[in-house]
């Protein structure tokens, strides 16, 4: 009886200390998987559609959040000026990656904030022009990613607008000036407008509260259509944009399809999804163990200029049969 009695009080010690063991187990398996920081201006339900494409191209290198890689997510809900702290906040983490979707003020905060964990963007501009990386085919250092170059398709925005509304005197560009992309972009639109013949107003704003002064600034100058820049800060109000310019008549072209989804009038640049999906494949090779300074810089290759009809005819415009043809999508 007494060696029973003494059995049992060894199993259930054993079972005790196993159970005790049993969350230093779990913490040490969290330890070891792998974390990926996400840095991004904006605010997460906007972003929403671009997580997902992030972690479907993690997915596709084999990497599924919360069975073998974690993401810590950092959003600076279009403070700017919080980015710095949020770069310094993943490198205090040790995380294994930090990936920048959609932001080059977010990839340019992280690449202050550390020469030695990967940093893997999705951006609009030229990364070597804005300091990113040392060149596409090999940007060296500890930053790599995808570019749309999309600072690059001010022109030709400017360009469709024009066909749509052709006896418009005077566009306004809406641009945040605290992007990096800014003064390329202006430059682009300018030059393309002065070729027609046509004014340019640059329009300002780098918080929520500047969108709707701008917009008043717009009605004072009189412009008669108007071009929306890239920035997170206008992926996350597009809904304020397109109902703004509804209000006020004003045709208005924008960089992503989903911009004309949300009922504005017209859009083309590349596919943003598409472009933090690749990000999402960079980061899981780089998770593999490839390293940024060796893998080129990606380029966006299919551009989409989608048109809402609906918001035409709301403002009374006819549609050329020409530009019809050549749009990817219409809404109607």
């Amino acid at each position: 009886m007494q060696f029973d009695q003494l059995k049992r009080r060894e199993f259930i010690t054993l079972l005790g200390g196993a159970a005790a063991t049993w969350p230093l187990v779990a913490r040490a398996q969290q330890r070891a998987m792998r974390v990926v920081g996400f840095l991004r201006p904006g605010s997460p339900e906007p972003n929403a559609h671009l997580v997902a494409a992030f972690r479907k191209g993690l997915d596709e290198t084999g990497y599924v959040e919360g069975r073998n890689v974690a993401i810590e997510y950092r959003w600076a809900h279009n403070f700017n000026d919080r980015l710095p702290e949020l770069a310094a906040d993943l490198v205090r983490l040790r995380v294994a990656v930090i990936a920048t979707p959609g932001s080059t003020a977010a990839a340019a905060a992280a690449k202050s904030a550390t020469t030695t964990i990967p940093i893997v963007f999705s951006a609009g501009g030229d990364p070597v022009q804005t300091g990113l990386v040392a060149s596409l085919n090999r940007p060296g250092g500890n930053v790599t990613g995808a570019s749309s170059m999309s600072g690059e398709l001010g022109a030709k925005r400017l360009g469709l607008l024009q066909e749509l509304v052709p006896r418009v005197a005077r566009f306004a560009v809406l641009v945040n000036p605290d992007n990096p992309l800014v003064e390329a972009f202006v430059t682009d639109v300018r030059a393309a407008a002065a070729a027609i013949g046509r004014q340019i107003e640059v329009l300002t704003a780098s918080a929520n509260r500047d969108i709707d002064t701008a917009f008043a600034m717009l009605v004072e100058k009189r412009a008669d259509a108007l071009l929306v820049g890239l920035d997170p800060l206008f992926v996350s109000r597009r809904v304020q944009l397109a109902t703004l310019a509804a209000r006020h008549a004003v045709p208005a072209i924008y960089p992503f399809r989903e911009d004309a989804e949300a009922g504005g009038l017209m859009s083309y640049g590349p596919s943003n999804t598409d472009l933090v999906r690749q990000a999402g494949i960079y980061t899981g090779r780089v998770l593999k163990g490839e390293k940024p300074a060796d893998m080129p810089i990606l380029r966006a290759t299919k551009f989409e200029l989608v048109i809402n009809l609906k918001t035409a005819k709301a403002l009374g415009l006819a549609v050329p049969p020409t530009l019809l043809a050549t749009a990817d999508e219409v809404i109607e």
